[in-house]
Formats: C-alpha cells, sequence, structure tokens
C-alpha cells in the first residue's frame, strides 16, 4: 500500500516549471526525487491524499486529479486561467496592442484563405473511412485522434469536417503568441481549446486534458510536437490516454503537391486543386493498468499505425499518378 498524490502533476507547475510532459513519461518521473520530499508530501500540508493500491509493475496509479479546491489553497497562486500566465518566461514577445491589432484584421483574411484553398482539395480517398463513421456516431466514448505534426492543415481541416458533425473535440495548441490565430480558428469551428506547451507547461496541460475528457471532449494532438523528431510519437500522449482511459486514433494523409516550410516538421502545405488521401486507423486503448515500460509498447505501436497509414495514402497517389 502506498500513498499516492492525487496532485502529482501540481508538482511539476510549481517545481519544474520547464519539465515536460513528455519527460514525466520518458523518466518515470511517477514520485518526488527524494525521500524528504517524498516525507514532505506525506506528512506534511498538501492535502488531498488518496490511498491507492499498486503492484510492482503498474506502480502509477496516481492520476493528476487537480480539484479546484487544492488550486486555491496553496499560496493564492493562480489557476492559470488566463493564456498570460502560462507563456514561457524566456520569450519577450508579448501581446503588444500592435500584435493585438494584426491579428484582428489578419484572422479574417487566413481563415478565408484555408476555406477557399480547402475547397479546392480533391480528396481521392478515404482509408478507414468506416472507422471515422463509427467514431463519429460513438457519443459515449472520449477519443485522442492524433496526427503528425506536418500534416496538420489536411488532418486538422479532416476533424473541422468531424466536429462539424457532433464530433466533440479540444485541440492543445501554444500558449506562445504564435498560437493566437490557431485558437481562434478551432473555436470557429466548435472546438475547445487548450493553451499550453509540452515543453513550458505539460503538467498543466495534463491536468486540463483530464478535465476535458471528464466533460466528454476528446484531445486533438500532433504527437511528434512542439518540437520533434519528426514522425516520432511521444510518451506524453500515450500517457494522457492511459490517464483518461481514451483510445488513440492514428491519422494520416498525403498531397499530390505541396508546400513545405523550412522547419524541424517540413510543414506541409498542399497547394490548390492537389489530389490528397485521408487515412484513419483503428483506435488503439492504453489500459489503465499498464505500467510505465508497457507504455513504450503502445507508443511505438501508434508511430508504426500513422506512418503506415502515411505511407499507405502515399501509394494511392502515386498509383493512380502512374495510371
Amino acid at each position: 500500500m502506498h500513498l499516492a498524490w492525487p496532485g502529482l502533476a501540481q508538482y511539476y507547475i510549481d517545481r519544474h516549471l520547464t519539465d515536460t510532459a513528455n519527460s514525466l513519461a520518458d523518466r518515470g518521473k511517477l514520485w518526488p526525487a527524494t525521500n524528504a520530499i517524498r516525507r514532505q508530501f506525506i506528512y506534511g500540508s498538501f492535502a488531498p491524499w488518496q490511498a491507492v493500491t499498486m503492484s510492482n509493475t503498474t506502480h502509477f496509479q496516481a492520476l493528476p486529479i487537480l480539484a479546484s479546491r487544492y488550486m486555491t489553497a496553496q499560496d493564492n497562486r493562480s489557476d492559470f486561467a488566463d493564456v498570460e500566465s502560462r507563456r514561457s518566461t524566456r520569450s519577450r514577445r508579448e501581446m503588444s496592442f500592435g500584435r493585438r491589432l494584426y491579428y484582428f484584421f489578419s484572422l479574417p483574411i487566413l481563415r478565408t484563405l484555408f476555406v477557399v484553398l480547402s475547397a479546392t482539395y480533391r480528396v481521392q480517398k478515404v482509408i478507414g473511412q468506416d472507422i471515422a463513421e463509427r467514431i463519429i456516431a460513438d457519443k459515449k466514448t472520449v477519443y485522442a485522434p492524433c496526427y503528425w505534426h506536418q500534416q496538420h492543415v489536411l488532418c486538422s481541416n479532416m476533424m473541422k469536417g468531424w466536429i462539424s458533425r457532433g464530433f466533440k473535440a479540444c485541440f492543445l495548441i501554444s500558449s506562445s503568441v504564435d498560437g493566437e490565430i490557431p485558437d481562434r480558428v478551432a473555436r470557429s469551428w466548435g472546438a475547445e481549446v487548450i493553451r499550453g506547451s509540452a515543453n513550458q507547461t505539460g503538467a498543466l496541460a495534463l491536468r486540463d486534458m483530464q478535465q476535458m475528457m471528464k466533460r466528454g471532449i476528446s484531445i486533438v494532438t500532433t504527437a511528434d510536437g512542439p518540437n520533434g523528431p519528426k514522425y516520432e510519437f511521444k510518451s506524453g500522449a500515450v500517457l494522457m490516454a492511459r490517464i483518461g482511459g481514451t483510445p488513440m486514433v492514428p491519422l494520416a494523409c498525403a498531397a499530390e503537391r505541396a508546400w513545405h516550410l523550412k522547419r524541424w516538421d517540413d510543414f506541409q502545405i498542399p497547394k490548390p486543386f492537389s489530389r490528397v488521401v485521408l487515412a484513419v486507423g483503428e483506435p488503439i486503448e492504453v489500459p489503465r493498468s499498464a505500467s510505465m515500460e508497457q507504455l513504450e509498447e503502445y507508443r511505438l505501436q501508434m508511430q508504426y499505425a500513422i506512418n503506415a497509414l502515411m505511407k499507405e495514402s502515399e501509394q494511392i497517389l502515386a498509383n493512380k499518378g502512374a495510371a
């Protein structure tokens, strides 16, 4: 029998502001680093507590259940509801008046361009259309759609279509000023938004994701973000799925012709009138009883599934072109 602190994620918010949800899973940081700190948690004032029975192989049973009473009880600290409190202190970029004015006028233009550009795409095929229909029709299950950062344009547009048909979705978007436009675009689709970064507020994002999932809202993630490596599924997404008991859904796509930005992910913007293929894979569930060692198996499984869907999509376009 161990005493597990349900506010484990809050520990990382308060004491490891630059720690990440991914590193939390990668390094197995499940308990405070020293016995002294652990004793402070067990016998100190860090209530509420929860007794959890854990085996040696499934020792991570402490969910980041951060009750509002805990958030408000500790030194009157911010509940991080304001996006300004989530921005990185290492960046000097601020939401100035000039930047707000720029976003105010540019947002309608960018939104229109996105709609017009998307309307020109010719969908050659949707791999796993039956799977997509099943997920959209399932109003009782919370899912975790995952795709590569590079393919955000097409895959987020696919999510937009799902949302228009009643799929409840939430996007994790950077808390930096660069996230303002994606935030407003996603909200205009009817989606929820969590502002945060796996590199700056990973534990806080995990808390918010869990709260969204409790409300029946699915979490959409770019699983190799925010900084890559490209096509490498991060452990944080698997940890989220395990915490929430949500099946992960692999998504992928391919475009006949596209622009690629010179960045870590080779961000893809399909050119007008390009033929495209969208792909949806079978959901992959992570049991709540899975140990940290077993999470790696599910991470690799999702990585393989997304890459396989991407290659299948590209092959369909190549075969059609050859014909």
